[in-house]
């Protein structure tokens, strides 16, 4: 049969690689090359299952599986079995021939792999051009996608429909997002490059069986991939590529946005989490797979010369022998090869073609790990030697190795480093000429990648996975109104369908976790029944609870019932009315929460009540004496305490007598209660004061005569006196200028001894304190030099009151009327008509 070349070409979803395999086993033999191992393991099952494990090979890096007749194998194209004569021949994902990195060996299977009798090629369209001018001849076939890919915009990641995958570009990016993503709709499978076929499949059946409705990946799903995904939203428009951060191409975010939509489903796609809006250019280039073709193939040259290192690495960098090819990036085994050629010990041992096709193939190792440092090199720079010299890698290496990476312990970082190195050990077993007893080395390999997959599987689930939230957000979507079985503990916990949601502390519902408001609406979404008798019974319970199990907090404001906050204060009509308000709680309705806040207002009125006592008793006792009655409403409109006004000042005695009586003090410049200076009653004021204010609280100690604290109008309203360095408390600084009147009411006299202590400042203080109390002073006098004896103490000075005889006075009167010009008198004062009369009435 004439051998034929072809090629389907088209975007995702479109039967391709499904044609491929149709065709591969319609032959006697056939050999087929995926871009990932977990692709080619995936397609390997499938080969299985329809002609039997016995006849069906797997080939990659680290994995081969080849019965002795084998006839069909499913490898990745770099382990694809070119030595091998086969009917059929296909690579898929050819487009990949651009990559600068593994591109070369895209382009080399494109420009030598033939089958026997037939050759395909699977990708995407913009290869065409290249096809068709570097394979002459070949045949191209273009096929549709089956169904529509609908572009729909940014969505957030909150508002992410189910079956959505959402792809990242990066290991950070992808936990972070899963992280997200679990808080807020209960979990998701992670799908990445990293991760070993056994993982990898354990997570998409976790995402197929519908145990989580989102999947976070890497672009690792835009290569073939197939699951059951709706919505595709990438979380960025840029990559980093190895060497610098790019924006993505229109054709690699077609070949991910088409995971979604599978068969004959359509599928959309967009942005989400920070990523920008897709322009209306590409959403629409996107949509009708509209792409520039490809204009160069990485190429690198296969025809190696192996006489010695320096030829080897010659014909490596032997440029492109066409027009549309290009060299690529160096790839890892090349960079190995040039640093281990570097080395002196590695030249004087490579001394023929056997030694340097070795050193070739070593230098072929995959860097699994990617550390960054020399330790890739130091591995293959061992590895030689061991083969060179000892004809085999040493078991004691194996062994070491391998069990090294035999543990299950440790974060999710940590078992996927062990599973890169565990790669490593079987990429080298996988290679059978270079160890004794190779199939025993790779079975054991396999088990402890085997082992660690499992874990990681587990570490992922635990920590991506809230399984609770997950079943219930997904019952509750689908069943609708059904009656759920739901309760509330004695102890507040909140249980539905026999899980623990949450507890109810007060009238909230509590998640169990600290978690942000949407993982806090999905819990509260699911407790809502159980709530809806507990809250009316918790709303009674508290109607009629005494007051003895209420609390008010004189620091923050806030009240307490049987332990838990309910309500704090705000401001209200007056200082001592404020208002209370319900802190948050899940009320099915206001009236529920209008008797609770009445409850509050009831409590805390009465609370002030009781701590106020004698103002509202004082109040109550002048109701029927009119001027006392407008000062004790001034006064409970301050708070207890206000300043001494020009009227207040001409109070006749008796007033001033039955204001006593009341227990209200009228000083020199101010009003109060000196009850209300007391610890308790002091406290509560300064909150309500704070409250009123809306003012931060000020903390005072009214056991205490003297605080320190900056100059206040709070602190003078609350019934301390600035005296120069100190604040004293209102009653005593008004006792102790009552005191020091009594004293000097003879004449001067010498300050009391207790007098700093009394007031709790220093005796150099003293006169600072008296001046800001305008008592009259002397200060000490300090002996000059020659004169001996006691020095003249602080000296507190008799009030000068000016007094008069009594002739005296009235003549000055007499005489200062008379010379006093009359002040003109306004017309608008009611007094002027009588100002009048008095003018015209004889002398």
């Amino acid at each position: 049969m004439p051998r034929r070349v072809r090629a389907v070409l088209g975007p995702t979803n479109t039967g391709k690689t499904h044609y491929a395999l149709e065709r591969m086993l319609a032959h006697s033999s056939g050999i087929i090359g995926f871009p990932l191992r977990l692709l080619a393991r995936e397609n390997y099952d499938r080969m299985v299952a329809a002609k039997g494990a016995a006849s069906v090979a797997l080939i990659t890096g680290e994995e081969k599986i080849v019965p002795p007749n084998a006839r069909w194998f499913s490898c990745t194209t770099e382990a694809m079995p070119l030595d091998r004569h086969a009917e059929f021949v296909a690579v898929d994902e050819i487009q990949l021939s651009a990559d600068p990195d593994r591109g070369h060996v895209f382009t080399d299977r494109l420009l030598h792999a033939r089958g026997l009798v037939e050759t395909l090629f699977l990708g995407a369209e913009t290869i065409r051009p290249l096809l068709q001018r570097l394979v002459p001849g070949i045949e191209i076939d273009t096929r549709p996608r089956l169904s529509n890919l609908v572009g729909v915009g940014h969505i957030k990641l909150s508002k992410l429909p189910a079956r959505s995958a959402i792809v990242a570009f990066s290991a950070a990016e992808v936990y972070a997002i899963a992280e997200i993503i679990r808080r807020r709709r209960g979990g998701c499978a992670i799908i990445m490059g990293q991760l070993s076929p056994r993982t990898r499949n354990a997570q998409v059946q976790l995402y197929q069986n519908k145990e989580v409705d989102y999947l976070v990946a890497t672009d690792a799903i835009g290569m073939g991939l197939n699951m059951d995904v709706n919505h595709v939203a990438l979380a960025s428009l840029t990559k980093f590529d190895g060497t610098t951060i790019r924006p993505l191409l229109a054709q690699e975010i077609a070949q991910i946005a088409g995971r979604a939509g599978r068969g004959m489903r359509d599928g959309t796609f967009g942005t989400t989490a920070e990523a920008r809006p897709m322009s209306e250019a590409l959403i629409e280039a996107v949509e009708e797979h509209r792409f520039d073709p490809l204009e160069r193939l990485s190429w690198r040259n296969s025809d190696l010369d192996f006489s010695n290192p320096q030829a080897l690495l010659a014909s490596l960098n032997r440029p492109p022998p066409k027009s549309g090819l290009t060299a690529g990036r160096v790839a890892s085994d090349l960079a190995t090869l040039e640093a281990l050629t570097a080395e002196a010990d590695v030249r004087r041992a490579v001394t023929g073609r056997k030694a340097t096709r070795l050193l070739w193939d070593v230098c072929q190792i995959p860097d699994f790990r990617k550390l960054g440092d020399d330790s890739h090199t130091r591995l293959c720079h061992r590895l030689f030697f061991h083969i060179l010299q000892d004809g085999v890698v040493p078991a004691n290496w194996l062994e070491g190795h391998i069990s090294g990476f035999a543990r299950t312990d440790g974060d999710i970082d940590t078992l996927m480093h062990r599973l890169s190195g565990v790669r490593v050990c079987s990429y080298v077993a996988a290679r059978s000429e270079w160890s004794h007893n190779a199939r025993e080395w790779q079975e054991r390999a396999r088990k402890v990648e085997d082992m660690i997959s499992d874990a990681l599987h587990e570490r992922l689930t635990a920590r991506f996975v809230d399984r609770r939230a997950t079943s219930l957000l997904r019952r509750l979507d689908s069943d609708g109104d059904r009656q759920f079985l739901s309760a509330v503990t004695q102890s507040g916990d909140v249980i539905v369908e026999g899980h623990a949601v949450g507890r109810v502390e007060g009238f909230a519902l509590q998640p169990l976790d600290d978690s942000p408001g949407p993982e806090q609406r999905l819990m509260l979404k699911a407790a809502r029944r159980a709530l809806l008798q507990e809250i009316p019974r918790r709303v009674q319970s508290l109607a009629e609870a005494p007051d003895e199990a209420l609390r008010l907090d004189l620091q923050s404001g806030h009240i307490a019932w049987s332990g838990v906050l309910v309500g704090k204060l705000v401001k209200g009509r007056g200082v001592l009315h404020p208002e209370t308000q319900v802190l948050r709680g899940e009320f099915t309705d206001a009236k529920q929460r209008d008797q609770v806040k009445e409850r509050l207002q009831a409590f805390c009125q009465e609370e002030i009540g009781r701590t106020l006592a004698p103002l509202f008793a004082a109040r109550d006792a002048s109701a029927g004496i009119p001027l006392l009655r407008g000062i004790l409403h001034r006064l409970e409109e301050h708070g207890g305490v206000m300043p001494l006004s020009t009227e207040d000042r001409t109070l006749p005695p008796q007033s001033r007598a039955h204001l006593r009586r009341l227990g209200i003090s009228v000083g020199r410049e101010a009003i109060y209660l000196p009850a209300l200076l007391k610890p308790a009653a002091m406290a509560l004021r300064a909150l309500l004061l704070s409250v009123h204010t809306q003012t931060p609280l000020v903390e005072t100690d009214a056991s205490r005569v003297s605080i320190i604290h900056e100059r206040s109008n709070v602190l003078a309203a609350l019934g301390w006196r600035w005296s120069g360095p100190i604040w004293l408390r209102l009653d005593v600084a008004e006792k102790l200028a009552a005191e020091l009147a009594q004293l000097t009411r003879r004449g001067d006299r010498p300050a009391p001894a207790n007098l700093s202590s009394r007031c709790g400042v220093a005796g150099a203080a003293l006169p600072e304190l008296l001046k800001a109390l305008r008592i009259p002073f002397r200060t000490a006098q300090i002996l000059e030099a020659g004169q001996f004896g006691p020095c003249t103490p602080l000296m507190i000075r008799q009030a000068q009151l000016h007094r008069q005889p009594r002739g005296q006075a009235k003549k000055a009167t007499t005489k200062r009327a008379h010379a006093a010009p009359r002040r003109p008198v306004s017309p608008d004062n009611p007094f002027a008509a009588l100002a009048a009369l008095r003018m015209r009435a004889p002398h």
